[in-house]
């Protein structure tokens, strides 16, 4: 991905050297998959103000989740009713997810919350881009 280019889209698995703050900035979507590899796979998120990335748990995913702008509210735990890790975030704060872990980032702020996440392995299929969370949700059957 050239500097000037503003084109967001999977880039995988070709190498790629990218300012990863600036485009998690301009990404305008909940979900934009940057990258897919064999082994993992980054993702660039923009949650509204109110919203959330929702509980979820990947069983056999790790995550590392960078908060890039906002200010969030991480919940962690073994199971869906039982967060309990929880812990505000902001800029340059890292979330590590282990395979089998219940999570969710809520947005308490008042502008969209920028963040990237890494899948190992991937998460996601090649090229995924949702517009919003709704999007997602009816893509992946919640």
């Amino acid at each position: 991905m050239e500097r000037k280019e503003t084109q967001l889209r999977d880039y995988g698995p070709e190498p790629l050297v990218v300012n990863i703050e600036r485009v998690s900035e301009i990404n305008p979507n909940y979900r934009t998959i940057l990258w897919t590899g064999e082994h993992l796979q980054v993702s660039l998120m923009s949650i509204k103000v109110g919203g959330d990335i929702g509980l979820e748990v990947h069983h056999d995913v790790d995550q590392f989740i960078r908060i890039v702008s906002g200010y969030g509210l991480v919940k962690l735990g073994p199971s869906k009713d039982n967060l309990t890790l929880q812990k505000r975030v902001d800029r340059d704060y890292a979330v590590m997810v282990p395979a089998g872990t219940w999570h969710n980032i809520i947005n308490v702020g008042n502008r969209p919350l920028k963040l990237y996440t890494i899948y190992a392995p991937p998460e996601h299929p090649f090229g995924t881009i949702h517009k919003t969370k709704e999007i997602a949700e009816e893509e992946e059957g919640h």
